[in-house]
């Protein structure tokens, strides 16, 4: 066995030996490929998705120099017909170039050095494994020999395909060097034919559209605005994150909340992998985006000027979803035209998820909705809130601090005040129209909240659903609050219908203060009126009851 050649199959045994969560169903896929057209499978996903466990899982199936029996029965691949038709038949060559690039940093080289590097190291290792082709001293000839003399093809697995791109960004040297080294793999009709039986890679971008990548031209490419029938293996599905909390005892409620939130194709459920697996270990549900560097690019992307990118990352805080095209990116992080370039990037990432354009949209030129999935990504999107260098946003911030301030002290002409100013901003709506407008209209008057609050609307409680409940986060000494909204109507109305129908009940629970806060928008004078009130402990327990 060989760290880059046939590296058997170690690496998926340890996995398994771990929570695993059976995707054995892609190889079904691959397997459909093999000796095709369609051969060259190209996979983009955020980091933290499982591209590391796919990567080795494939080379523990496909790799010849082992017997991947006992690790693949009973998994969900056995079942399928060509189970045993492909299991350990190939030679492998498996990849990590993230790897690499650490390994040149480490030591100080250039990255325009590592294609040369991977070249020879390979070319070393068919040499050890194979001395009587020591005198060919070219590596893709090497292979072509070692397929000749075996009598078997190379399924190429390459993780973080990308990364070298993305490293040498301004580089056209070293990403042409590199290019170069996959054109001869994949877009070489004697070699591409002859020695390749499938390719598998990983990313995070898609291939750029501008064609410098042509090496790779040929590949078939899912991502994760356009996953087709890859998209059950994106991440956790709520199935098995359910199974995970089960095998664990945490709680499925905190799991969903915390790393639920992505659309993946059809997949409306899905879950971060890598943050599943460490809150169900530790027991702690927390964002786990710190443990990459991914975390760390975020503000430089919503810091851009890039039109009213602002606003839209004001929206998204406040829980809203935007509208976007994401037909005009790139595919890189660099070449921005416009707000909804940024926001691709930013799905691309991982910060946002994507849904195609919901059937309740009329207007043709929507593609699609993005937002915030879950309380992980929000909780990195509300520590750069604070940062951000953009007046707007600093203001808003400004205002919102001050509006949560005057609402705990129960100022109700002050609360109605910056609630029409927040509508009369250019974060607002043109225009309500109904409840759910002024809905939208306080959730953004209240966005610096996120960071001390959980925020839950439209919540069953007692015997209506409350519209908003801001409930403190752990180790926060603030009350909580239930914000009803009343259109054309009375705040006192507000108030007494939370009472009424027992709201406060879903808290009973909850030891610490509780705020009431009733506003309305009168149409016709075209103003706010707001009616703050404390609930009391003892009002609760008897409502309780």
């Amino acid at each position: 066995m060989g760290t880059y050649l046939n590296p058997g199959n170690s690496g998926f045994a340890e996995i398994l030996n771990s929570h695993y969560v059976d995707k054995t169903g892609l190889i079904r896929l691959i397997n459909s490929t093999i000796g095709t057209k369609q051969k060259l499978t190209c996979i983009s996903r955020p980091r933290r998705f499982g591209k590391s466990y796919a990567a080795q899982m494939l080379c523990a199936y496909y790799d010849k120099t082992c017997d991947s029996q006992e690790l693949f029965d009973g998994c969900c691949i056995s079942e399928d017909e060509s189970y045993r038709q492909h299991m350990n038949k190939y030679h492998v060559i498996s990849l990590d170039i993230t790897g690499f690039i650490s390994n040149a940093k480490m030591k100080r080289t250039s990255l325009g050095e590592i294609p040369e590097k991977i070249d020879a190291a390979l070319l070393k290792e068919i040499h050890r494994v194979f001395p009587e082709f020591n005198e060919i001293t070219d590596l893709n000839e090497c292979l072509i020999e070692l397929v000749r003399k075996t009598g078997t093809k190379i399924i190429f697995v390459i993780d973080e395909w990308d990364s070298i791109i993305r490293e040498a960004q301004k580089d056209e040297e070293t990403q042409e060097s590199y290019l170069n080294l996959l054109r001869g793999w994949f877009k070489n009709n004697n070699f591409t034919s002859e020695a390749v039986a499938a390719a598998y890679m990983t990313g995070i971008l898609p291939i750029k559209k501008d064609g410098s990548q042509s090496a790779i031209s040929d590949f078939i490419e899912y991502s994760v605005l356009n996953p087709g029938e890859y998209a059950e293996f994106v991440g956790f599905t709520e199935e098995e994150v359910k199974k995970i909390c089960e095998i664990s005892t945490q709680p499925f409620d905190e799991m969903k909340r915390w790393y639920d939130g992505y659309t993946v194709g059809k997949i409306t459920s899905v879950y971060n992998p890598y943050s599943v697996m460490y809150a169900a270990s530790t027991g702690k549900f927390r964002s786990y985006w710190k443990e990459t560097s991914a975390a760390d690019t975020l503000m430089t992307y919503i810091d851009m000027d890039q039109d009213d990118l602002q606003d839209t990352i004001a929206r998204l805080i406040a829980g809203e979803s935007v509208v976007i095209d994401t037909g005009t990116f790139q595919n890189d992080t660099e070449t921005f035209t416009c707000r909804d370039d940024v926001l691709t990037l930013l799905t691309h990432l991982g910060y946002l998820t994507y849904e195609e354009k919901p059937d309740s949209y009329d207007d043709e030129t929507v593609a699609g909705l993005v937002r915030i999935p879950n309380e992980e990504v929000r909780s990195e999107f509300d520590k750069i809130l604070r940062r951000s260098k953009h007046k707007s946003l600093i203001e808003l911030v400004k205002k919102s601090d001050q509006l949560l301030k005057d609402t705990l002290e129960g100022k109700n002409d002050a609360v109605a005040k910056a609630i029409a100013e927040v509508h009369d901003s250019e974060y607002a709506l043109t225009y309500y129209s109904n409840e759910q407008r002024l809905r939208y209209v306080v959730k953004m008057a209240y966005l610096s909240c996120v960071d001390q609050y959980a925020k839950l609307e439209e919540l069953p409680s007692g015997h209506g659903i409350a519209d908003i409940v801001f409930l403190p986060k752990r180790r926060s000494t603030l009350p909580a609050m239930i914000v009803e909204l009343k259109w054309n109507k009375e705040a006192e109305g507000a108030i007494k219908q939370i009472k009424g129908r027992n709201y406060p009940k879903i808290l009973t629970n909850y030891g610490g203060r509780i705020v009431l806060v009733g506003i309305n928008y009168h149409e016709d004078t075209k103003s706010h009126e707001c009616l703050i009130e404390e609930y009391r402990k003892a009002d609760l327990d008897t409502a309780g009851r």
